[in-house]
């Protein structure tokens, strides 16, 4: 028992790198995910231990306030990128490609995949398809650079599905999903995110990869969780999927301390003569 522990505890000072995940999917440990936009949260993240950290093109949600992921720039995608990398020593980072950057023209794909990992020294790019992008897929990955799939729920499809609903419940997308999911490892991809379909069918997909499954909303029989930092921080209140756990209450514990904050300053309790020069 101390030599598994001596042994995770080591384990936990390297680098997490695409090997490292396939070692922890091999030998069953979970792997954990969380996103991060910036600098400082990323520092935080890293330091507590988390396995890889996903700069998601949910920035345009949770940073910029609009009601989709579609309006992300590589450029913004790489800006967030940067900040995150400047911050993380252990965890591996994944950088969502923006809707646009890869679905039409594989040469622009290849092209946009290098600028991103050029300019921000990320570890590997997330694409969200499976048959209809596996030529950029195979470009990208040709070019030397990792790529984790991203398959059920796409968020940069929501115009197509018209509903952030479950999917592939049905026998016909359940079935494209699996034949979507051996595709994408056949082509070379480190790992996939399987966002909100059912629990029954992620488990097949991990049972079926060698490459390691990371669940949002897709069951506990996956090979790890990703959840966004804002969500499970308790920073969105306005955002409540049953999938979602609650780790903390920010929203309030902000409000509360800014309210404070404010107070102080009108009473001119702040700053005092111990606060002062």
């Amino acid at each position: 028992m101390e030599q598994a522990k001596g042994y995770i505890a080591s384990d936990n000072k390297r680098k997490v790198t695409t090997h490292r995940l396939l070692e922890m999917k091999q030998r069953g440990e979970k792997i954990s995910m969380l996103t991060a936009y910036d600098y400082s949260m990323a520092a935080v993240i890293d330091q507590a231990g988390m396995d890889v950290i996903l700069v998601g093109d949910s920035a345009s949600n949770v940073m910029v306030g609009n009601t989709t992921t579609l309006p992300m720039t590589v450029d913004q995608m790489i800006y967030h990128g940067k900040s995150v990398m400047n911050a993380v020593k252990r965890a591996m980072v994944v950088i969502d490609m923006p809707f646009g950057s890869y679905q039409g023209n594989p040469v622009e794909a290849v092209s946009n995949a290098v600028k991103i990992m050029k300019e921000t020294q990320a570890d590997c790019l997330k694409l969200e398809g499976g048959k209809e992008i596996l030529e950029s897929v195979q470009r990208i990955l040709s070019a030397g650079i990792p790529i984790m799939g991203h398959l059920g729920l796409m968020p940069q499809s929501i115009n197509k599905y018209g509903t952030y609903a479950v999917r592939a419940q049905e026998e016909e997308e359940a079935r494209k999903l699996l034949d979507d999911a051996h595709l994408l490892q056949e082509a070379g991809c480190c790992s996939i995110v399987l966002e909100k379909i059912p629990a029954t069918l992620a488990k097949k997909v991990a049972e079926e990869l060698t490459i390691p499954v990371i669940g949002i909303g897709a069951g506990s029989f996956v090979d790890g969780q990703v959840l966004v930092m804002h969500d499970m921080l308790g920073l969105n209140k306005s955002f409540s999927p049953r999938f979602l756990r609650r780790y903390a209450n920010l929203y309030d514990e902000i409000e509360s301390a800014v309210q404070r904050y404010i107070s102080d300053v009108k009473s001119s309790d702040f700053p005092s003569e111990k606060e002062s020069y």
